[in-house]
């Protein structure tokens, strides 16, 4: 007597591919070819990394951790097959990516110019210390 248990792995429509073919059970997007006549649908996008990036190198006022929740939100309706939730949850993740971009250049923008104004307000205090030294003959230990 076998008491063997065997599971048949192979596609239910043995393995055809095209508008005839059945889509996988783990698909959650319908297969619509072009002999039907209509475009195939993209999934919305969740921009997973993007907001990934932000969160660990641009995150202002906490906005890039805002965006990874976003995105995150967006890659689970995505996998429940809710493209709806997943396209709103996904532009607002990309909102929020835009934003943190901007804020994060404005800064490093705004810090260049302070560096570079401090610096030269810097040089210039020096040299007129060097010249109040020199007119006024101060002698500092020499």
């Amino acid at each position: 007597m076998d008491s063997s248990v065997s599971i048949d792995l192979q596609p239910r429509d043995g393995g055809k591919v095209g508008p005839g073919a059945s889509a996988p059970p783990y698909s959650t997007y319908t297969y619509t070819g072009p002999a039907q006549g209509f475009p195939v649908q993209q999934p919305p996008r969740d921009f997973v990394l993007w907001s990934l990036f932000n969160t660990i190198f641009c995150n202002v006022c906490c906005l890039g951790f805002t965006a990874l929740v976003f995105s995150f939100k967006a890659r689970d309706r995505k996998v429940l097959g809710d493209t709806d939730g997943a396209g709103s949850y996904g532009k607002t993740a990309k909102c929020l990516n835009i934003a943190v971009l901007v804020l994060s250049l404005l800064t490093v923008i705004l810090i260049i110019i302070l560096v570079a104004t401090g610096a030269v307000a810097g040089l210039h205090a020096a040299q007129q210390g060097n010249q109040n030294r020199i007119n006024y003959r101060f002698n500092y230990g020499n």
